[in-house]
């Protein structure tokens, strides 16, 4: 090789590469601003009244709370697929009903925020009723399997998150802390859902902060783990060097 050739080359600017400790790093910050958007959405969200559906702070809360849900589910795959064989077949079936929570929620809070409004003049009731299924308003109008959204939605979210709590729990890779707020979020929300539906919202606190601890423990970890040599290459058990990095890294938590 040339002396201009090889100066070229070692000049070259170097080239952002995408790992997977950055994107792991990164889903654990979209779990941990899902959470914090889910706390301010309950102290700042209207009445889920007609009146409310054409104001500019329903179309700022709803597209919140639809950025919430889709960095939820990006930092839940995260969280999933750092510890995946940890985690086993009750990780999975609360990681699948807890990512489609969020799924129905996103299609639930775009339908609220870009299509209610438009129905507020040539079907006022359907409007009015659509958008109260969760403020448990009683409906006057046959919404059909719309109405199906509301226990679907909830048997997802609450099962979901606590076999999903459950499962970090005992794979112990993650804040235990952060899993065990996880379950008791998901058991306080059946008992809140006897109270009134503006207290009801705060039981969306423990939930939020969940969240937040569990991203920023997936954060935290991966980062230790990345400044901890590793072996590079793959081991007896298939286990490979970024998962023992991990391992150790939980293991000084």
């Amino acid at each position: 090789m040339s002396p201009t050739r090889s100066a070229s080359t070692s000049s070259a600017p170097a080239r952002a590469t995408v790992t997977p400790a950055g994107l792991t790093r990164a889903a654990g910050a979209s779990a941990a601003l899902a959470g914090l958007i889910y706390i301010v959405i309950q102290f700042i969200h209207p009445r889920d009244v007609i009146t409310s559906i054409t104001t500019p702070m329903w179309l700022v809360v709803h597209l919140l709370s639809l950025s919430m849900a889709i960095l939820a589910l990006i930092g839940l795959a995260g969280l999933y697929l750092s510890q995946v064989r940890r985690l086993g077949v009750l990780g999975l079936i609360g990681y699948l009903m807890f990512s489609l929570f969020f799924i129905l929620q996103s299609a639930f809070n775009f339908a609220e925020a870009l299509i209610a409004p438009l129905l507020t003049d040539v079907a006022p009731q359907f409007a009015t009723d659509f958008v109260g299924l969760f403020g448990r308003y009683a409906s006057t109008t046959d919404l059909g399997p719309l109405a199906l959204v509301v226990p679907v939605g909830s048997a997802l979210y609450i099962v979901g998150a606590l076999l999903f709590g459950i499962a970090v729990l005992r794979a112990r890779v993650l804040s235990r802390g952060a899993s065990i707020l996880l379950i008791v979020a998901a058991v306080l929300t059946p008992v809140a859902g006897l109270l009134p539906h503006t207290v009801e919202r705060m039981a969306a606190i423990p939930m939020g902060l969940a969240l937040i601890w569990l991203g920023y423990s997936l954060w935290s970890t991966q980062r230790r783990a990345a400044q901890q040599p590793t072996d590079g290459a793959e081991g007896t058990n298939g286990i490979t060097g970024t998962e023992r990095g991990i391992r150790r890294a939980a293991q000084t938590r």
